[in-house]
């Protein structure tokens, strides 16, 4: 750990107005309960390497997080069978828009969550 910045963790935090619908969401999607959850403001999931929380901005901050276009950020989740996951994505009413694309590093897919989040759905050449 550096003494410069002792950075002990990381969140991917996404902010939004929807905060009932996009835990729902993930709570869906992911087939797991938050670990944490406030009411209307904050729910978290957690993962061996990552926590992915989800927030409702203070009423003082909410234009910072107002949407400017389309959302920047890509929330890539590897999954073991990707044709499982996109029949499950489609089963929640989020049907991929595109098609499977192959690269060298494996099979891989976009789709957006309810605020319109990228989601890289990606199966590694790792897995059978």
């Amino acid at each position: 750990m550096s003494d410069i910045f002792p950075c002990t963790d990381a969140i991917v935090a996404i902010a939004t107005g929807n905060m009932e619908v996009l835990a729902d969401f993930y709570t869906q999607l992911l087939q797991k309960q938050p670990t944490k959850l406030i009411p209307h403001i904050y729910a978290e999931f957690q993962f061996p390497n990552l926590r992915l929380g989800i927030f409702t901005p203070k009423s003082t901050h909410v234009p910072e997080f107002e949407p400017s276009g389309h959302s920047t950020i890509s929330l890539c989740l590897e999954v073991s069978n990707l044709e499982k996951a996109i029949a499950h994505l489609t089963n929640l009413g989020y049907t991929p828009p595109g098609d499977i694309t192959v690269a060298s590093h494996g099979r891989e897919i976009y789709a957006y969550d309810p605020d319109g989040n990228r989601l890289i759905l990606h199966q590694s050449n790792n897995f059978s």
